[in-house]
């Protein structure tokens, strides 16, 4: 069979996807193609991604150097590594540093705002320099995953009647990390050197400035001054989105992270799948929150309230509550969600679902408040009904927390619509009869269950390690490794024989 290179598209073309499918080219996507660029078909929606010729390039020029680095790495001791990290904190510590990265960020929340656009998670803050700070410092004070002098670690050991087999850990390669505009993810992606693989970054165009300005006067510097190779850790400096497509379909990569909202998540992962990379992907979050009949007042109120300060991945989305306790947590409900909602100037907004309406009050259907989201503050009903198969809804606010309510039977339909809707992320339970947190324990499929507030779901603020991202169980369990990916998780497993006895045979 001949294979020849793409080198046109016509209006009207037939392209098949899913297996029996198919879409057609659009007359934009046909009038742009050009030879050299590429194209790639969703196989899940059918969507078609057109990357240029000039973007694939840019990408490829950089993944070429990381490559370069990897081989290089193989040699440098581990205390390279360790003065790497020192000095990257050293340099967002430094005022004169941070006050142009703050000035790069202050000019994209700018951009974003006129755009209308969240900024939410694009907002560099003091906390978050230091959060980003203490990470790094964190990866240089842990001993390195590797030996001292580079070479790979030991797990196991088999010894034979003349012969032996050790399992040692070794790097993966390259790393490919697609995220959202969060500045700091930036630096939780430095951790891929603690074991000695190197990353290519692409971060959502709304950060980009901020992105650079990190890259240019902490990263590159930290890098230098530590020995390290420029490509170890790359910025593909281009704001298109199809930046990502084109990293995410480079063979060369052994891993593809995606951080971001499920769409792009989807469509990332599609196109790394397609060419043989394997993904570990960050998309759906949302928290749940289930109340059983012995649920202390007080202490779910708290968790309501320090569950909702700001919205990401593991701020509170859903709460579930008893029936034989709904006259009672369903006013502590609002009232805790509107002292978060106050901290912000406003009320929260609540979405309640098919058949739990009857313990809402009806004026709180017929009042109206200002919700105000990144494009615009318009008035929008206080509470409004919600079909019972949308309860997974993410919903992505900007100053006005928002979460649904259901009241269920028990625990046991808690966790059933929490495994049926859910992205099968986060959980909490709360109660004060440990059976009953043992049982919902087992019964609800995530891989992150508290008892409290929610937003501790996080690989700095649990572990004390900075995470690359974290992974729900919407598309399956994962093999081998929590759902808090680092660092330190990205090795393979080589094994070793060593022949004392040469006229050794089977």
């Amino acid at each position: 069979m001949t294979i020849a290179a793409l080198t046109s598209l016509s209006e009207g073309a037939v392209i098949p996807f899913g297996g029996d499918r198919h879409t057609t080219v659009p007359p934009e996507l046909a009038a742009a193609f050009r030879a050299g660029d590429q194209l790639h078909v969703v196989q899940s929606t059918g969507a078609l991604l057109h990357v240029p010729k000039a973007i694939r390039s840019a990408v490829t020029t950089v993944v070429d150097a990381a490559v370069d680095a990897f081989a290089q790495l193989r040699t440098v001791r581990s205390d390279a590594v360790q003065r790497f990290y020192t000095a990257f904190a050293d340099m967002l510590a430094d005022e004169v540093v941070w006050d142009r990265i703050d000035a790069a960020n202050t000019d994209d929340v700018l951009r974003a705002e006129e755009q209308g656009r969240s900024t939410t998670r694009l907002r560099v803050s003091a906390q978050m320099r230091d959060d980003m700070v203490a990470g790094l410092r964190g990866w240089a004070a842990q001993q390195d995953a590797r030996a001292a002098d580079g070479s790979t670690d030991l797990v196991e050991r088999v010894d034979h009647d003349g012969w032996s087999v050790e399992i040692v850990s070794a790097p993966l390669g390259v790393i490919g990390f697609v995220f959202e505009g969060r500045p700091n993810v930036f630096a939780d992606a430095a951790g891929v050197l603690a074991t000695g693989n190197t990353a290519v970054l692409r971060i959502g165009g709304d950060a980009l400035a901020t992105a650079q300005a990190i890259d240019q006067h902490a990263l590159r510097p930290a890098l230098g001054s530590a020995g390290l190779p420029e490509g170890a850790i790359s910025l593909i400096g281009v704001r298109e989105r199809s930046a990502g497509w084109a990293l995410f379909s480079d063979p060369r990569l052994a891993l593809a992270v995606v951080r971001g909202s499920g769409a792009a998540v989807t469509q990332l992962g599609s196109v790394a799948r397609q060419s043989g990379i394997q993904v570990s992907a960050h998309g759906t979050g949302g928290a749940w929150l289930v109340a059983d009949t012995t649920a202390d007042t007080e202490r779910f109120a708290r968790v309501v309230r320090h569950s909702l300060d700001r919205k990401v991945c593991n701020t509170l989305n859903v709460v579930a509550v008893p029936r034989d306790r709904a006259a009672d947590l369903v006013p502590v409900l609002l009232r805790a969600a509107d002292q978060a909602a106050a901290a912000r100037g406003g009320d929260a907004r609540v979405h309640v679902a098919n058949g739990s309406e009857g313990w809402v009050p009806t004026s709180e259907f017929e009042r109206r408040i200002d919700v105000r989201r990144a494009e615009q503050t318009s008035p929008e009903p206080r509470a409004s009904l919600l079909p019972l198969d949308e309860l997974g809804t993410e919903w992505e606010w900007e100053d006005t927390p928002e979460l649904s309510l259901v009241v269920v039977d028990d625990v046991d339909q808690a966790a059933k619509l929490f495994n049926t809707y859910s992205p099968q992320f986060v959980a909490s339970f709360v109660s004060t009869d440990p059976a009953a947190h043992a049982r919902f324990r087992n019964l609800v499929n995530a891989p992150f269950v508290g008892d409290g507030f929610t937003r501790w779901v996080d690989g700095q603020y649990a572990l004390d390690r900075p995470e690359l991202g974290l992974s729900n169980w919407e598309n399956g369990r994962l093999l081998g490794r929590a759902g808090v990916l680092t660092g330190a998780d990205l090795t393979t497993r080589r094994t070793f024989a060593h022949h004392d006895d040469f006229d050794q045979h089977r």
